[in-house]
């Protein structure tokens, strides 16, 4: 990886909010929109680091702090749309539509926009997208799962200790993954803000998905639909993606063994060929 995030590191002003985000990739390209997870440290570019550069030899590629995280604005849970959020985001960019490649947090904002705004979204991929805070067809109820409950503590500690234990949890190759480097760099992003600490925390359960599509609407998702998932997924088990496929009509999941929830920074050369293919040819 050849790309420096300060050399792409850009701010804009939107109706309501200050978004900080990277962009790589040809200005006239069709506009692939990256869109990071909830959890502390969660930025544009910490979620997608190794699947910018590589996108971007196709497509104009924009990776975003959402408000209430990273280098973007604080936010009040109470009153943020995650939806309009983006849409505010996509008009001061000048996007009329884009590929929506979404990670958990990220995911459920991509299903959401598919739904409730059609006309903006061109593709629609998400790996690990939740849908609700319980597994849907075959586990037990009762609330958030394993990973949810590590991730949620982490807002209230965010040292690197903490941090290990949130990677660990993401991903299922820990040896590989839950590096000090990367525990380290969480942990010194989370703390960096911690008014977006407080609010979450404050906020808990309820945050970092204010607002929850509605299952029953996922028909009307219009736009073709790739479902990624890795099939050892600790925070939004795998049944997600079988649940959107049996749901979305123009859609296909990709299950992934020896894959934890961050299936784009596991397996990155494989979803960035999935992601390239799928938005160049359908």
């Amino acid at each position: 990886m050849t790309l420096d995030p300060h050399s792409i590191s850009k701010t804009v002003r939107t109706k309501d909010w200050s978004i900080h985000y990277n962009e790589a990739g040809p200005a006239d390209g069709h506009p692939v929109v990256l869109l990071h997870g909830g959890g502390p440290g969660a930025t544009g570019w910490s979620n997608y680091s190794p699947n910018i550069e590589a996108l971007a030899r196709h497509f104009r590629v924009i990776a975003p702090d959402m408000p209430g995280w990273g280098d973007s604005d604080a936010v009040d849970f109470a009153t943020l749309d995650h939806v309009e959020a983006l849409c505010q985001l996509l008009d001061q960019l000048g996007i009329e539509r884009a590929a929506l490649v979404g990670n958990s947090m990220g995911g459920h904002t991509s299903i959401r926009t598919a739904i409730e705004r059609p006309e903006r979204v061109s593709h629609l991929i998400t790996m690990g997208a939740p849908l609700q805070m319980k597994p849907i067809l075959f586990g037990a109820g009762g609330g958030p799962s394993e990973g949810l409950k590590i991730m949620y503590a982490g807002f209230g500690d965010a040292s690197p200790a903490a941090m290990r234990r949130l990677v660990e949890i993401m991903v299922f190759d820990q040896a590989r993954f839950a590096t000090p480097e990367l525990c380290e760099q969480r942990s010194q992003a989370a703390l960096k803000r911690p008014e977006h600490l407080a609010n979450i925390a404050k906020a808990a359960p309820r945050a970092p998905i204010p607002i929850w599509a509605d299952p029953a609407r996922l028909g009307e998702i219009t736009a073709p639909a790739l479902l990624v998932h890795g099939r050892d997924d600790r925070v939004v088990t795998f049944e997600t993606a079988l649940f959107l496929a049996a749901n979305i009509p123009d859609s296909r999941a990709h299950l992934i063994n020896r894959c934890g929830h961050w299936a784009q920074l596991e397996h990155a050369d494989e979803f960035n060929r999935l992601v390239t293919d799928f938005v160049l040819n359908h």
